[in-house]
């Protein structure tokens, strides 16, 4: 099971996950940061500028309106961080005596929205990992879906917080 940690970023709520890979960081930056990679496991199609202070756009579904966002920084092959509406997204690929690795953290704008967030990147990494291993990874679009329901339940098992609206269910 791929899973986040709770904790605090600069002052903000916020869940970090770290994965390893037996990759070589050029692979892993591509899958990060180019955006026919990212089609394979985040949980949105983008358009993004190679420059901090540029746009990166989300197209959540074919004929939707796009959210706009702003790259942060942008340092391949190891940094990429963005806003995502009120979340900041931060990625960070690094050199292994085996490979490379993922640190992955979600700033958030809302405490609450912790268990939630961690459920659903959980799922979108395990995509990552299938995809960086030659499997099919369906291509998570938000969906509230049976693989996600498990993770959420784990993190509200272990007390982190929770209580945001989860997409597709009622209040």
């Amino acid at each position: 099971m791929i899973h986040g940690r709770y904790f605090e970023f600069k002052g903000r709520p916020a869940v970090r996950f770290r994965c390893t890979y037996p990759f070589p960081v050029q692979r892993l930056w591509e899958a990060v940061s180019e955006p026919d990679e990212l089609a394979q496991w985040f949980p949105s199609r983008v358009r993004l500028d190679t420059y901090a202070g540029g746009d990166i756009e989300f197209f959540p579904e074919p004929h939707s309106d796009p959210e706009t966002g702003t790259v942060l920084v942008y340092g391949a092959p190891c940094t990429l961080a963005f806003t995502w509406g009120g979340d900041e997204i931060h990625f960070e690929v690094e050199p292994t005596a085996d490979g490379c690795a993922l640190t992955r953290v979600n700033v958030l704008e809302v405490r609450n929205t912790a268990a939630r967030n961690a459920a659903g990147w959980s799922v979108c990494l395990a995509d990552l990992d299938r995809h960086l291993h030659g499997s099919d990874a369906p291509g998570h679009r938000g969906d509230a879906s049976a693989d996600w329901r498990p993770f959420y339940q784990t993190y509200l098992g272990e007390g982190m917080p929770s209580g945001a609206q989860i997409p597709g269910e009622s209040a």
